[in-house]
């Protein structure tokens, strides 16, 4: 056992202080560049330079690893090398006009940076100057008597027609009477009109004479009110020929400039020659007499529904402005639903309905950062409806469309409009996990045409000194930008020692450095309340075990059980067929150990070994590899000359949830060794590892949690200095155990030991020898082997003798 005991100075790499050449952090230089990402930075560098189709970023890694943070200061990197004049080239203001041609399919165009606002504020100015000078002209005397000259001699016209039809009805007897509902015909009697009493009284000839007469007036009344009709619409039609003839002046004076200043920009051009001519079209707007404004308020809602603002063309929506705009956009979107990628279509509520028109499209994040770079969740794009197709559609057409998102999920949306798509030129880079990546590279086709770069984190680093400066410089960036108290050099050891902890390895920290800011933070918490000029490494250790006791509740209350009897677990003596295997809880904001009592039954048959977890159905698919493992490595080790006949049942006691992993394979081992030979297992010592079928003891996870775990439940019945963990050799690179754990072992109190083979460890734990196999394919006697070699032989005996009696029985029988 002594030769495979490690030693204390070997179950935690310690941070020399020393290795610092300053006093505190204050006398660095906060960090400048990144640790250890150098694959993932060469990828994001490649992919934010290669503007060729479909080469966007996919950023995979574990959270905290700074993936965010290294995205964006490498695109701020790139902006700042580009040529001011790539730079201007890539800020476009993009404005949505009104379709003369098709209102419900509004016009998107693009414009120079800052261009956007000014061709919004000349369209007002010129609709103000509209409205000014076209009043004005429509409001001179000379207009007005023109109009009214027109005016009167249409109406002149139209009553000299009306009279004739009276004298000719008057003639035949007849008074033509205009009434609200037109024009009508009454007999008379001695010049006056007849009542219907005084009709109905005359003899049947007469009124039927009148009646024929009637009906002949009524033809030559209705010819002339055609003829007033056409009168009335001829008078019109002079009284606008006028209008365009008083307006045309002002209407292409004012028009001019603008069409000049915007000669080379075709959709814009076209779009002031259609206003000038709507302008032109629709002067009554522009005449503002007051009693247009007294209309009664009692319209039909369908009237009202069906009008739109006259002066709808003239208002322009900037639909993306970049005239504050510093540089290329860098677009952070941190609720990627549809609306907030793609964006809206708003609408108004007005009579019962809703309406909409250009100006209540609304941008969305895509449209925002076109000429540059948008950084979106991979998980968050994921998880909303409809986003994940629309942006591979968005990329692989290179333009987007704002659509309903009613319309996505098959509804019908109330007066859709169908803008024109946008024509963008962006970069976009996801974030996510490496598993996601996975995912959606095999069973998404289109995903390796449209992410074609991806950018790996590594969660882990290299411990050489450079780095651990490195560190250094990162805990004094956290305390500038943080305004914190600064770190001592043994609070920044401490630190470090915390990182190699985070990934189990004595060689390696972690880069997860979200979790170490925290840590910084919290410690420089305790020290403030102990009154300390700088964070030391108690202050530290104070923010880890402070950490610790928050979440670690339910670690305390499996503790209580053990230590109650609750749940068994024997921590000296040994015991036959039953050993106490290690496993590990996590509970995502707290992982532990804790000792499960691992048993074995053995008997004759040949059923092999048994998982009853397997049979129960709480075993995963590791843990019943694991156990099939076992009848591999028996019957290579015992089963040479003669088939094996064993049946065992293996067991984790008081176990009522699935258990994951082969990390108690070797465990599940020696309790069926121990079963067989007769041998019993010291229970002071808990073991840990997997095997293969070659009976090597493989390395497994969370190695320091498992050996704190046992040492923790021994301390709480009493350490008796023979207690222990049995771990894979392998592991020892792994250890870096809490300080009490190492003082236990430094002090005699607790043991660590070390194997790398079955042989090593069915030593270990029952202090017997294991046993080579000799040259006649036996072992030797005393030994482990032999004694398990002799059992099955046996077995195998009895089982033999228990068949040929059946079998003599059953001829008895026949």
């Amino acid at each position: 056992m002594a030769k495979r005991e490690v030693p204390a100075n070997e179950l935690r790499w310690q941070c020399d202080p020393n290795l610092f050449d300053f006093e505190c952090t204050k006398d660095l230089a906060p960090l400048g560049e990144f640790i250890g990402q150098e694959r993932a930075i060469k990828a994001i560098d490649f992919g934010l330079y290669m503007d060729h189709e479909g080469y966007n970023i996919y950023v995979a890694g574990l959270t905290g690893t700074g993936k965010n943070t290294v995205v964006k200061s490498y695109i701020k990197k790139l902006i700042e090398r580009m040529p001011p004049t790539e730079r201007v080239h890539r800020l476009r203001d993009w404005c949505c006009l009104y379709n003369f041609a098709d209102p419900d399919r509004p016009i998107m165009i693009d414009l120079p940076q800052g261009r956007g606002r000014i061709l919004k504020d000349q369209i007002s100015e010129l609709l103000e100057r509209l409205k000014e000078e076209l009043t004005q002209s429509f409001s001179s005397e000379e207009y007005k008597r023109q109009t009214k000259e027109l005016m009167d001699e249409g109406q002149e016209k139209q009553h000299r027609l009306l009279d004739e039809v009276g004298e000719e009805a008057k003639k035949q007897g007849f008074l033509l009477q205009m009434t609200p509902v037109g024009p009508v015909l009454i007999p008379l009697v001695n010049g006056k009109p007849m009542s219907q009493a005084e009709f109905a009284a005359l003899e049947d000839s007469k009124r039927k004479g009148l009646e024929e007469a009637r009906i002949d007036l009524l033809g030559k009344l209705q010819a002339t009110m055609e003829k007033i009709q056409e009168l009335g619409r001829q008078t019109v039609d002079k009284v606008q020929e006028t209008d365009k003839a008083v307006a045309d002046f002002v209407v292409s004076r004012l028009f001019q400039k603008l069409i000049q200043e915007y000669q080379d920009l075709e959709k814009v051009r076209k779009y002031l020659a259609d206003l000038k001519a709507f302008t032109i079209d629709n002067l009554n707007a522009f005449k503002g007499r007051p009693e247009e404004a007294q209309q009664p308020q009692m319209i039909a809602p369908g009237i009202i529904m069906g009008q739109r603002d006259p002066f709808l063309p003239f208002q322009v929506n900037v639909f993306v402005d970049n005239s504050a705009t510093a540089d290329v956009p860098v677009i952070t979107e941190p609720n990627p639903n549809y609306v907030n990628l793609f964006g809206r279509i708003e609408r108004r509520f007005l009579f019962g309905g809703y309406v909409s028109d250009h100006t209540m499209l609304k941008p969305g994040a895509v449209h925002l950062a076109n000429g540059g770079y948008l950084l979106l969740s991979a998980r968050d794009v994921l998880l909303n409806p409809g986003v994940w197709p629309t942006l591979k559609r968005v990329l692989k057409t290179r333009e987007i469309r704002i659509e309903d998102p009613f319309e996505q999920l098959g509804l019908i949306a109330p007066q859709g409009l169908k803008p024109e798509p946008t024509p963008i030129d962006i970069k976009i880079v996801l974030i996510g996990d490496a598993m996601l990546y996975q995912m959606l590279a095999m069973y998404d086709e289109d995903f390796w045409e449209i992410f074609k770069v991806k950018a790996d984190f590594d969660h882990e680093v290299a411990r050489t000194r450079e780095n651990l400066i490195s560190y250094a410089a990162f805990i004094s960036g956290c305390c500038e930008e943080c305004e914190l108290r600064h770190f001592d050099r043994t609070g920044v050891a401490r630190v470090v020692e915390y990182a190699a902890r985070l990934v189990a390895d004595q060689e390696k920290l972690s880069t997860r450095f979200a979790f170490l800011k925290e840590l910084v933070e919290e410690a420089e918490y305790w020290a403030g309340k102990a009154g300390a000029p700088l964070v030391s490494a108690q202050h530290v250790d104070t923010a880890i075990e402070e950490r610790r006791y928050r979440h670690n509740l339910p670690d305390e209350k499996i503790k209580e059980m053990i230590a109650r009897d609750v749940i068994m677990v024997d921590v000296a003596g040994a015991v036959e067929g039953q050993v106490n295997g290690l496993s590990v809880y996590s509970l995502g904001d707290v992982t532990f150990g804790k000792p499960s009592r691992i048993t074995c039954k053995t008997f004759l048959g040949r059923g092999g070994v048994i998982n009853i977890e397997r049979e129960s159905q709480l075993s995963g698919r590791i843990h019943d590899k694991g156990v099939l493992i076992l009848s591999g490595y028996m019957g290579w080790k015992y089963a040479q000359q003669a088939p094996l006949s064993l049946s065992a049942s293996l067991c984790f006691e008081q176990s009522y949830e699935g258990i994951e992993g082969d990390s108690a394979s070797s465990t599940e081992l020696y309790a069926l060794l121990s079963s067989l030979s007769g041998i019993p297992l010291k229970q002071n010592i808990a073991v840990t590892g997997s095997v293969n079928q070659k009976g090597e003891v493989q390395p497994i996870g969370g190695v320091n949690q498992k050996i704190e775990g046992f040492f923790h439940v021994c301390k709480l019945k009493g350490l008796t200095g023979d207690q222990g963990v049995m771990i894979p050799g392998r592991n020892l690179k792994n250890l870096m155990l809490r300080q009490e754990v190492v003082d236990a072992v430094r002090d005699g109190k607790f043991h660590i030991y070390a194997v790398d083979a079955i042989d090593d460890g069915i030593e270990v734990i029952t202090g017997v020898p294991a046993g080579q196999r000799q040259a006649d394919g036996a072992y030797s006697e005393g030994t482990v082997n032999h004694a398990v070699d002799k059992q099955l032989k046996e077995m195998a005996t009895r089982l033999k003798q228990f068949q040929q009696h059946q079998e003599g029985k059953e001829k008895e029988k026949d």
